[in-house]
């Protein structure tokens, strides 16, 4: 069977003056774009509750909590041992290396801090950052493709699986356990995997927008996109892990579930209990 062969894309996209600049860092730039003019256009329309003048420190406060969460989020929960060992690669966030739970975890706090100091409600806040969040996420699964980072698990039955030259590592450990992929490796010099980053853009990107696109249509109490989004994530993102190779300094827990599994099913919860605390409330309040 022929497999598809990764791009191999240069992770710089050019380099002024001994500055370089990474598709990994573009990608996210272009995210906050598309989110900064969607939010521009929102606040045309009458009773849009974010004045123009004030956009430009939401998006700050957004920003700050998803790259500090981000970061945080994936050194302590996924590379803890490397950046004792190299502290300084903590900072070069432009190499990759975010955590999306890390990041979520990260907007929460920064959201609630800027619904407090502006006295705005917190869950009008989160309905309409949730329904933009799959811009990011989108854009920032292309950015894990173009990096050649977070591939799938060994795939030989269909045509799409992709050969990353990033992998070669990983398979030696895999061949270790299964002798039988000898030959597919000997053959390609590397074993062929699931572009998971693609199918995670696609699921939790292209599709949980478009869902939340037309949820956000109807008339929901605050609240209950944050919710819906919290839920459907967890789903799909519990579904690609599938797909999805392990981290290999974490492995699976309890011998089938991965760390982006078992934080997928926390979203599931909360998001649950989300949705029944916000519909309680709303029927205790009608006489």
């Amino acid at each position: 069977m022929q497999y598809l062969h990764f791009p191999n894309f240069k992770k710089e996209i050019f380099s002024i003056g001994g500055i370089s600049f990474y598709w990994y860092g573009f990608m996210y730039f272009l995210s906050f774009l598309i989110v900064m003019l969607i939010i521009v256009n929102k606040s045309k329309k009458k009773n849009f509750f974010l004045k123009k003048e004030e956009i430009i420190d939401f998006l700050y406060y957004i920003f700050l909590g998803i790259i500090i969460g981000g970061r945080i989020g994936y050194v302590f929960i996924y590379e803890a041992d490397f950046f004792i060992k190299n502290p300084k690669e903590i900072f070069f966030i432009w190499k990759g290396g975010m955590s999306f739970h890390g990041g979520l975890i990260g907007t929460i706090i920064s959201l609630k801090i800027y619904s407090y100091r502006m006295k705005k409600k917190f869950f009008k806040i989160s309905d309409l950052v949730s329904q933009l969040s799959p811009i990011g996420i989108f854009f920032g699964r292309i950015g894990n493709f173009i990096n050649g980072e977070l591939w799938g698990r060994v795939c030989t039955k269909f045509s799409w699986c992709m050969l990353f030259p990033n992998s070669r590592a990983q398979d030696q450990v895999f061949l270790r356990n299964n002798p039988e992929f000898i030959e597919t490796f000997k053959k390609y010099g590397m074993l062929p995997r699931h572009p998971s980053q693609i199918y995670e853009m696609l699921l939790e990107g292209l599709l949980l927008y478009l869902i939340l696109l037309f949820l956000s249509k109807k008339k929901f109490s605050s609240g209950i996109i944050s919710s819906i989004f919290l839920f459907t994530y967890g789903i799909f993102r519990f579904l690609a892990e599938i797909f999805r190779e392990p981290d290999e300094n974490l492995g699976v827990f309890l011998n089938f579930l991965s760390m982006g599994q078992i934080l997928s099913i926390l979203m599931i919860f909360f998001g649950i209990c989300i949705y029944i605390a916000i519909n309680r409330k709303k029927n205790a309040t009608i006489p």
